[in-house]
């Protein structure tokens, strides 16, 4: 049984890590049975990232490289419909979306202070006294400074919506009318879901979120598609992989545990990127 270690359910969505959400999409894409354990202690977490997995004792960290282990193993087909120019064009629309709008889209959650007040209370909004009074706010600092540090937070928030747009805008070339980005669902959706669903279903009126639903209406049906078809049924509902193991798409038990935020809180939200 595939252990999926990631941080719990908060913004209203199922992760409001990209990357979390992401590697999740995936499983239930390629109708992985998997048990959901919520954490916010990386203390034991190879890389001291989420999300990782324990793959019947072997140790994965990364979303990209669990993807790649996971496919490897169990023979995952996912992408098999996709040439080479397809695959390439898929690593570059990633990278876009990973190490770029991932971080105009931090901005907004940290740096920006008519947002903050949404992100704070939903991080760190049952973290109790005498934490509440300090944590936040040295967790937002270091935050910031990542944001800084990797070049969008030296922008205005005019720029940055900008960048973004710029980001997105090439996503919707590639889509076109297709349902999926390939026709065909494949890997890259889920990179897609991970990040675009933490704009735009948190319910935080961003001015990015505000253009993208003006500009793109295809992205945002597309996005709504994914939803609808792997997040609004249980796994036992899924349209099962063709070449997915036996077992696929049973519902998986889950383990739950406390969403509230404990002394490692600081720690852990400055580590959302895996």
């Amino acid at each position: 049984m595939i252990r999926l270690f990631q941080f719990p359910p908060a913004m209203g969505l199922p992760n409001a890590s990209g990357f979390c959400l992401k590697l999740e999409t995936w499983l239930r894409m390629a109708g992985l049975p998997y048990q959901n354990v919520h954490t916010m202690n990386l203390a034991r977490a190879p890389k001291g990232k989420l999300p990782h997995v324990d793959d019947d004792g072997v140790a994965v960290a990364d979303s990209g490289f669990i993807i790649e282990h996971l496919t490897q193993r169990y023979g995952v087909t996912l992408d098999r419909h996709l040439d080479a120019g397809a695959r390439a064009q898929s690593l570059l629309l990633q990278r876009a979306l990973e190490e770029h709008l991932y971080w105009c889209m931090l901005y907004f959650r940290w740096a920006d202070d008519r947002y903050w007040p949404a992100t704070r209370e939903a991080f760190f909004g049952a973290l109790g006294a005498p934490r509440s009074w300090f944590v936040p706010a040295l967790v937002r600092k270091a935050m910031v400074k990542q944001v800084s540090s990797a070049g969008i937070g030296r922008h205005s928030t005019e720029e940055v919506v900008t960048l973004a747009m710029q980001d997105v805008g090439a996503l919707a070339t590639v889509l076109g009318d297709k349902p999926f980005l390939f026709g065909a669902p494949s890997s890259i959706d889920a990179s897609a879901y991970g990040m675009l669903a933490n704009l735009l279903f948190v319910d935080i009126d961003l001015p990015l979120k505000r253009r993208v639903i003006q500009d793109f209406p295809k992205v945002v049906a597309y996005c709504e598609r994914m939803r609808q078809v792997y997040w609004h049924q249980s796994l036992t509902q899924l349209p099962a992989h063709p070449d997915a193991p036996a077992g696929a798409g049973v519902q998986p038990s889950r383990a739950s545990c406390s969403s509230s935020l404990p002394a490692s809180a600081m720690k852990s939200v400055m580590r959302l990127r895996s």
